[in-house]
Order: structure tokens, then sequence, then C-alpha cells
């Protein structure tokens, strides 16, 4: 099943559309799969997540995420359609100083006003590894262990898509082999369907396919992250 598709994506910036950020982008994302975005710096592959996750709205083209089109959507609506269909997975952790790991992996699901799926949580935080760690503050972590917090939280509400920016950006070799090793675990377990930006062939080899992007266009695709 389709659960992502793009058509003739486009978003310029600038008065006479000097920028052109990602230029008449297609393609598809199935259900369950794993796709690494991989460019240089400056090649429109975090504005390409950007779009896909409803953060942006584009120039031209058109977007669906679990057959909706949601660029159709007003803001508001948009608001609601992403917190509930689509996981975010930055290169800053962006976990909250103040809530343990537990609370942090929570708050998407009681921001949105749901109980929580406890035996699902339970699972998801002992696949990541994390057991141990469910009461400890953000500060008392590595940035490892924090990354795979964020994945948790993003994981947790059961989104229809994961999209992933740059996430192993601010953590050495080891740590981001370790984050992108349980990444792909915890994709699969759970049936998870993950976007992956990235500019580490090493790290693009990892997903089932890849798709290279420079200049805002695709300019290859492979299967198990080949033919950069």
């Amino acid at each position: 099943m389709t659960l992502l598709k793009t058509s003739n994506l486009k978003k310029y910036y600038g008065v006479n559309a000097e920028v052109k950020a990602v230029d008449g982008v297609d393609f598809t994302v199935e259900s369950g799969e794993f796709v690494s975005v991989i460019g240089s710096s400056g090649s429109g592959k975090s504005t390409l997540l950007h779009l896909l996750g409803g953060l942006d709205r584009p120039t031209g083209g058109t977007i669906e995420v679990n057959g909706k089109q949601i660029y159709s959507m007003k803001d508001d609506e948009l608001t609601i359609f992403r917190r509930r269909n689509i996981g975010f997975v930055f290169q800053s952790y962006n976990l909250v100083p103040v809530l343990n790991v537990e609370e942090n992996i929570l708050l998407p699901i009681q921001l949105d006003g749901n109980n929580p799926d406890m035996n699902f949580i339970n699972n998801v935080i002992e696949t990541l590894g994390l057991s141990e760690k469910r009461n400890a503050m953000p500060n008392q972590l590595s940035g490892g262990q924090q990354q795979r917090v964020a994945i948790a939280r993003a994981i947790a509400s059961k989104p229809a898509i994961v999209l992933a920016d740059e996430p192993t950006g601010n953590l050495d070799s080891k740590s981001s082999m370790d984050v992108m090793g349980l990444l792909k675990v915890s994709g699969e377990k759970f049936a998870q369907t993950i976007v992956l930006i990235t500019h580490n062939p090493e790290i693009s080899q990892m997903a089932d396919r890849t798709i290279h992007i420079e200049d805002g266009r695709i300019v290859g695709r492979a299967a198990g992250g080949e033919g950069r």
C-alpha cells in the first residue's frame, strides 16, 4: 500500500524563484518501507522532509500522506493531522528538560488528549534499550540515549510515518550506528514506515531503498543503499 506520494513537488524561494530548493520531485513510499534520502548540504533534502511532514507549504505540486492531500487542509486541520499521523526525529533531540524519559515519550499522546497504550509503550521502551532510564532526566542521558528517547517518542503514538532529519548528526560514529540499528529494528518490529534524511552514505545504506537528491531534484534511486 502506498503511504506517501509526491507529485511534481516544488519549493521555490525569492521574488523570482531564484532558489529552487525542491524542483519537481515525484516519489512514493510504501507502507512498512524504510527509505533514505541522501544528498550534500544544500541539496534540498531537509526542505523536502519539511514539506513531507506538513511543516512548510510547497510552491507547487501535491503530497498525499495516508490517502490525504495534506496541503488541501487548513492550518488547524493540518496541525491535528500531523500530530496524529507523522512522527518526527530531528538532529537536535528536542526533549523537554523538566520531564523524565517516560514523560517525554508520552507527551505527544497526552497533548492529543488520548490515553497511551502502555503495553505498546513498554515494548518500544524495551526495544530501544531504555527500560532502566525511564525515570531519568534528559541531562542525565548521553546524546545517543537522548536520540533513542526521541525515536521512542516518534513511534509511541503509532503514526502512519516517521520522518527523521539527520538524526545522527550530533552523535559520534559508534553512537550513530547504534541509534540507526535501533531505528531500523524498531521500524521492522512495529511495522513502521520511515523516511530518513542524511548526507552520510554509511547511514543511507541501512535503508531498504535510497533516493539521491541534488539541486532539488532526484538524480538517482537504488535498492539497499546502492547506486549513489
